[in-house]
């Protein structure tokens, strides 16, 4: 009977929209609100019993809005901590956040929260309903302040650490975006060279009446097939790149590979294992300051290193640490980490102050990962302009060798 009562109160909540009211109580004087109901006569009922004459009520509307990004929850976990440490009770922070953000999604998605912990879900676990943009870790720590009753300490802990993660993974995309946009110009240039430029030159040297060099004969040949098959190129090579990120993003075979490649890769491979490194300290060391035993901290730890590599050590070290290994041990056995790193775990562990020595190592690898992005930033640039110097100075250069052997062959 309790299982078809929780059934029925569920599919009634998923039918609940936030309604927009104005009336008058019972001194006359003019109010305004909004309630979350299954329809405006119990709008008009509830207020009714509360005394209030209704004049409006109005359905709210929300438009589809942006998609919710990493950057939306960490402003959200900021806001919804500061809130809290100033004494604002959690119901109304919810609603403070909710009308305050920009983004009509994300505004949907609070109110959605705070109608299942108005209802008496606790808080984690109506984080819990929507892992797409709270992950097991965020929902660990929120669950485990709410036991301690140290909510919003874990909350402000929560926001440093997603602050920090979304810095690494933008110095990693700004390191990465800068070469890979250069190269998918230098490919848009170069086809419409081959495409449209090298045909008019084509139809010049065919008057010329001498054997062409052999530069010219090679792009030429390659001219003439960009211009037949160009189609297949270019549909080819966006196919190639869907399924390529398709596969890598679905399958783990092709993500422990990608990742094993990402990790030795030159120049990048460095800063990759520096920010994953960084992240992986920084997630452990937020976790067990948090109070949360080693071994359920493990569980978090892995995927959020975002590395498959760093996850299936993190795996082989839970096991360990579980049957009685010491950290460090695990960490040495899994050798995946650099030895200032097992070191400095090692002097948490021995000195009980394993969060503090963690957080450490994170700071050192953010603070590395920053100086390695500013050199690969002033490296890449002459490199590039090497390289587009090499690819569209030779082509003009084969293109230009019949014009400048035009005097001989008159």
């Amino acid at each position: 009977m309790a299982t078809a009562t929780r059934k029925t109160a569920g599919t009634t909540l998923a039918k609940e929209a936030i309604f927009a009211w104005e009336g008058k109580d019972r001194a006359g004087k003019t109010v305004k609100g909004e309630l979350r109901a299954n329809g405006e006569a119990t709008v008009n009922a509830t207020l009714r019993r509360q005394g209030i004459l209704i004049t409006k009520v109005k359905k709210k509307s929300f438009t589809s809005g942006k998609k919710i990004t990493d950057k939306d929850i960490s402003l959200f976990t900021r806001q919804l901590a500061t809130m809290m440490k100033a004494g604002v009770p959690l119901l109304q922070s919810f609603d403070i956040v909710a009308k305050g953000h920009s983004n009509p999604s994300v505004s949907k998605l609070i109110q959605e929260i705070r109608a299942d912990v108005e209802t008496g879900t606790s808080l984690n676990q109506a984080f819990r309903k929507f892992p797409l943009y709270f992950d097991a870790l965020f929902c660990n720590l929120v669950g485990a302040g709410e036991q301690a009753g140290i909510l919003e300490d874990l909350l402000t802990r929560l926001a440093i650490y997603k602050e920090k993660t979304l810095a690494i993974k933008g110095k990693i995309k700004s390191a990465l975006f800068y070469p890979v946009s250069i190269l998918a110009v230098a490919f848009i240039v170069t086809a419409v060279i081959m495409i449209w430029v090298v045909p008019a030159f084509k139809t010049v040297f065919a008057s010329f009446g001498a054997d062409l060099p052999a530069p010219t004969l090679v792009v030429m040949a390659i001219s003439d097939f960009f211009v037949k098959w160009w189609y297949l190129i270019f549909g080819g090579l966006f196919a190639a790149l869907y399924f390529f990120f398709q596969s890598w993003k679905r399958s783990l075979k092709m993500q422990r590979f990608m990742d094993r490649i990402l990790l030795k890769a030159p120049i990048f491979g460095a800063v990759i294992r520096k920010a994953t490194i960084a992240r992986w300290t920084r997630t452990l060391a937020t976790m067990f300051a948090a109070g949360v035993p080693l071994v359920e901290s493990l569980d978090s730890v892995g995927g959020a290193s975002g590395n498959a590599v760093y996850l299936d050590a993190t795996k082989k070290i839970q096991n360990e640490v579980s049957t009685g290994t010491s950290l460090t041990v695990a960490m040495q056995n899994a050798d995946v980490f650099p030895n200032m790193v097992t070191q400095m775990v090692s002097i948490g562990e021995e000195s009980g102050s394993l969060d503090a020595m963690l957080g450490k190592v994170a700071d050192f690898y953010e603070d590395e990962v920053d100086e390695a992005v500013a050199s690969i930033a002033s490296l890449m640039e002459p490199l590039i302009m090497v390289v587009l110097g090499v690819l569209i100075g030779g082509l003009v250069i084969a293109m230009y060798l019949p014009i400048f052997k035009l005097g001989s062959v008159v």
